[in-house]
């Protein structure tokens, strides 16, 4: 296949989520869409393939049957996720396993590491990022006394801020904030709090104490980014972070970029308008587009005036 992957989104209703998915021109369910899966090949959600010879294909059947197009990446699943994230209410106070806690206990790959591009927040809002424990028996006593507000770190955030959440980060996206997540391909979170909200039904959703003391990095560690910037071919390249399961980029697009294909690449429109060109076809972009150029692509060029946050997993 010599041609991009276009992916239909994948929308899901959440008790916090809001309406301002449809700024990105997705059909969204109802005023409480909380995420858009972009790029997804987990069970939960994966997403169905829009064009070429493989279209109606979900993401999860081509890594299951036509790896060639992943550069012959090894593992039983899509390795990571790219969502938005509309959170009109505050997310709960959750934590997530690594690896080996997620396989023992859960009986799946992955645990799940993720990251935030800040693309949207209201003056007032702020992110849960972190406690306030210094060991893990403090943790645990404060979690036991219901010190929900002296344990938990408020952090402000604004417009353009990328933020990494390490499996074990103690962590809540917080009310009229907006991101894109790219993450490993895993749905699994333990809940600390949810500030005793009911769904639908009047049943207030569980917690899971055990597990997100077990989890918890302590004492909590920022970790030090380092966003590099340079400009190569045509496109100004920021580096958002390099780590074990991803490298993720924010292009700056004002022309034409032409380049040669490494292996497959994650793409997420989050500004502006274009089109990308290969030889299998032109496509147009616009802002909530998703996409992957397949590692059977050999050279592309992306045309226009865009922001793109382009992901893949660390080689």
């Amino acid at each position: 296949m010599n041609d991009i992957i276009v992916l239909e989104p994948v929308l899901m209703e959440k008790i916090w989520g809001g309406s301002r998915l449809k700024q990105f021109g997705y059909d969204t369910p109802s005023d409480k869409t909380g995420e858009c899966w972009g790029i997804s090949g987990h069970a939960h959600g994966t997403n169905v393939v829009a064009n070429g010879p493989y279209k109606g294909l979900t993401l999860r059947q081509l890594w299951e049957d036509h790896r060639e197009l992943f550069a012959n990446e090894e593992g039983d699943e899509f390795p990571l996720l790219v969502k938005i994230i509309d959170a009109q209410d505050d997310l709960s106070v959750q934590v997530h396993p690594d690896d080996t806690y997620a396989k023992e206990h859960e009986n799946y790959a992955f645990g799940k590491t993720e990251c935030w591009y800040i693309l949207d927040k209201e003056p007032s809002s702020e992110l849960v990022l972190g406690h306030n424990a210094s060991t893990r028996e403090e943790l645990q006593q404060m979690v036991d006394d219901q010190e929900w507000k002296a344990l938990f770190r408020s952090v402000p955030v604004e417009k353009g801020d990328f933020v990494y959440v390490p499996s074990g980060t103690v962590h809540a996206i917080g009310k009229g904030i907006m991101i894109l997540e790219i993450q490993q391909s895993s749905d699994i979170t333990y809940r600390f709090y949810d500030y005793g909200r009911k769904d639908t039904n009047g049943n207030e959703r569980d917690l899971h104490i055990k597990d997100s003391v077990a989890c918890s990095m302590v004492p909590h560690v920022d970790p030090v980014l380092d966003r590099s910037s340079w400009k190569e071919d045509g496109v100004a390249i920021e580096r958002l972070i390099q780590e074990h399961y991803f490298t993720v980029h924010k292009w700056d697009i004002n022309g034409n970029v032409v380049r040669e294909n490494r292996s497959y690449l994650l793409m997420s429109v989050i500004e502006g308008t274009g089109s990308v060109v290969t030889e299998g076809g032109t496509h147009t972009l616009k802002k909530g587009d998703h996409f992957i150029i397949p590692s059977t692509v050999a050279n592309y060029e992306i045309i226009g005036e865009m922001k793109v946050i382009v992901s893949e997993t660390t080689k």
